[in-house]
């Protein structure tokens, strides 16, 4: 199943959502577009609401991770929401979830940045 994403900006926030599958072929594509969002949305921190995501292996948490390095340089938060059981155990043995806040769902991130949704 191939990637979809949205991306959405409320305030000073990217809401960052995928939908399918992201793996080595989706990878780069997914970095290129999440780069550009958070150079020309002059947002500060990030929402990525994993909902509808089935699956996603190394490359995929490379591109997290990347990306949360991006977000901490900008002074900013990454938050991952709505992770599936699957997802969630890669995030856990990555120790991702180490450095990035986990929450229920999107109006929980919205809510923990100050941001009413």
């Amino acid at each position: 199943m191939q990637l979809q994403t949205q991306f959405t900006v409320i305030q000073d926030v990217l809401i960052v959502r995928l939908d399918g599958e992201l793996d080595h072929h989706s990878a780069a594509r997914l970095k290129i577009e999440w780069q550009e969002q958070l150079r020309h949305q002059g947002v500060k921190h990030v929402i990525l609401n994993l909902d509808s995501l089935q699956f996603m292996d190394s490359s995929g948490l490379g591109v997290v991770l990347g990306r949360y390095k991006e977000v901490k340089q900008l002074g900013g938060e990454m938050i991952v929401c709505s992770v599936n059981p699957a997802v969630k155990r890669l995030f856990n043995m990555s120790g991702l979830f180490k450095i990035v806040r986990l929450e229920m769902n999107e109006d929980y991130a919205l809510s923990s940045l100050g941001v009413a949704s």
